[in-house]
Order: C-alpha cells, then structure tokens, then sequence
C-alpha cells in the first residue's frame, strides 16, 4: 500500500485528505527498486508478480489502470464520509480515491524499469507476463504523445507534462534493452523511434529558457521537483549543464524554510495548500550524489532524516515551519526515497568523489 491510513490532511484543517491504501503501480514499481537496492530480490520478485497480476487486464489503445486494491480489486469509487470530522477537523474524510480513473502514462516505464531492475529474475516471468510487458512497450510508443494527470495526480484538465513523457522513455529504453527476454525483438525497430521522439521532444519542449530549467509541462515555467527523476532513471546525466541548472533552480526557487523539497507552487486547481514533500527531498539529494555533489548531498538527506518520528518513520510532507509529519502515515513514497537517496550518496563516496 501507498500508506496504511485515509484522509490525513496535506494541511491541517485542509481538504487535501486522500485515501492512500491502495497499490499505486508507480508506489510499487519503487517499492521494487528499494527493496533490491536493500538486497530483498524475493520480496521485489514477489511484489512484482503482483502487480503484473492485477494490472494483467490491460487493453491496448486504453491507458492502463494506475491503481488497484491490495486484493487485485479494480473499482476503487472514491465517496465522502460526512459524518466523520476528520483529523483536526480536516474534512472531508474519503474512502476510494477517485485517481483510479485517470490516465498516467509514467506508469508504463515505472513497471518497466522495475522489470529491468529485476532483469536477472526474469526467467520465472511467464509466457502472459512477457506479452504484459511487451505490450506496455508498445502502449508507451503509442501514447506518451497524449496529455494526462501525472504522477501528482492534479484533477484539472490533462497536460503535457515532463515526467510522463521521461517514464515514456524509460519504459522504451527498457523494453528495448529486454527485448530478447519478452521475445520481442522485432518490435525494437518502433520502440527505438518513438524512445528517440520523446528525448528529442523533452529536450525542446520540455526546457524553459524563462526558468532555466525543465519544468512541470511543456511550454510551462513552473518547476516541479519530479524532473529530479531525469538523470536518476538515466534520461540525462546529472552533470549535464541543463541538468545541473535545474537541480539548483529546484533547491533555490522549490524549497520550504526548513530545507525541503515541495513538489510545486504552481495552482492546481484545489482549495489549501500543502507541506514540503518528504519523497521530493530525497530526489534532491540523490540527484545532487549523482551529480558529485555529495556534501551538498548529505546535507539534503540529513535534513529530510532529521524529522523523522520517534520510532524512524516517515509521513508523505513535513510542515516546513513546525516540522510536523503531514499527509497520510507511514508514507512507502518517503521511506522508498530515503533507501534510494542513502544508496547513491553510499556509491558516490565509495567512487571517491570529493565532498563539496
């Protein structure tokens, strides 16, 4: 699950209160990364097969369902319950999330990516899964070209937005390199086209001259602390000048007072505002340790780690004045960041790059 509870508020006496105990595809596409960076392939494989169990209905030319009960169920019909007044009065309270609905098409490279993670495990991937997976190639190269919601979820109109066409690529780039396992490798012509189409259209439409960065959406110039995810699926490298320029307009222009990461200031649309996002934070640093920058690094991460509670554990956000835990708790997003972001700090200095 995302998180074990529902409807703990984003902002205390706020209505940004989301039932989070489902299992999100990307939530368990990460969760698979860290579990093997955390040396467990038996739980990342059994998790895996999983979610290639639930998500298995897929049908090519719709997008496929980001979202899914800890039982495989696929109606997740969100409602508000009334009657219940919430955390610190944070109505409404919900059950269901109704993001089940909506079309993420990152999700296609976050399975894909733990697939080539976990590519030494894939001799007991089966017949059906290795059409599953093929087909989510195929589904990227047709559709990355579509606006959707995004990894955040915003229940406005769909955009372009950068994440989803990088996780586009990622699920070509990894469908390719695993095209003699998912016997595929006649499909790797087109997968190769289209993987070559989304860099080149990331790198025009996807750069804003005004923020000196990449940003959120095409054309736009609203940061958005998810482009981190660039040179850590291996998009971009992190010492890229335009890489680097948009790690610090993100840690300049996208940070709290207590040093984390939000993960935009752009309006979405919702009444309220939110916390620093926990997740975001530790993309910060480990997009800085891939970058050489590693006390930089260290000191992101050891900022995030800091506010954690008394028995180690992490919420979604952190208020940035009080540094209180906010949003839904244990959050998988925070602690799957903190494994991975521990990790590259871990290789950068095994690597012998200099502290600075």
């Amino acid at each position: 699950m995302a998180a074990p509870t529902t409807s703990l508020p984003e902002e205390a006496g706020g209505m940004r209160n989301w039932d989070y105990r489902y299992a999100w595809v990307r939530d368990a596409s990460f969760t698979m990364d860290a579990l093997w960076v955390a040396a467990c392939p038996d739980e990342a494989g059994e998790f895996f097969s999983f979610m290639t169990t639930a998500a298995a209905t897929y049908e090519p030319g719709r997008a496929l369902q980001i979202m899914f009960g800890v039982g495989g169920e696929h109606d997740l019909t969100e409602r508000e319950l009334p009657h219940l007044r919430g955390w610190r009065d944070s109505r409404p309270v919900r059950t269901g999330n109704g993001a089940w609905r909506q079309a993420q098409i990152d999700v296609y490279g976050a399975l894909l990516g733990a697939a080539g993670r976990l590519a030494d495990q894939l001799t007991w991937i089966d017949p059906d899964e290795r059409g599953f997976l093929a087909a989510l190639a195929d589904a990227a190269a047709c559709q990355w070209s579509r606006p959707d919601h995004g990894i955040w979820e915003i229940r406005g109109d769909p955009r372009h937005y950068v994440y989803s066409k990088v996780m586009c690529w990622v699920a070509l780039d990894r469908a390719i390199e695993l095209a003699d396992r998912l016997d595929a490798a006649e499909r790797v012509p087109r997968w190769r086209q289209a993987r070559d189409e989304i860099r080149r259209a990331v790198l025009r439409d996807g750069w804003s001259t005004e923020a000196g960065a990449f940003t959120q959406a095409f054309h736009s110039a609203d940061l958005d602390a998810s482009v981190l995810m660039m040179p850590i699926v291996g998009f971009l490298s992190a010492d890229d000048p335009r890489m680097l320029a948009t790690i610090d307009a993100i840690a300049k222009r996208l940070t709290g007072e207590n040093g984390l990461v939000y993960r935009y200031r752009a309006d979405d649309g919702l009444e309220g505002g939110e916390g620093t996002f926990v997740l975001c934070t530790f993309w910060l640093a480990q997009a800085l340790a891939l970058a050489g920058r590693v006390g930089q690094a260290r000191e992101v991460f050891e900022s995030a780690v800091s506010l954690a509670n008394d028995v180690g554990l992490l919420a979604e956000e952190i208020d940035p004045v009080t540094g209180e835990q906010l949003g839904n708790f244990p959050q998988a997003f925070s602690h799957i960041g903190l494994v991975n972001a521990a990790w590259a700090i871990d290789g950068a200095l095994s690597e012998g790059q200099i502290l600075c």
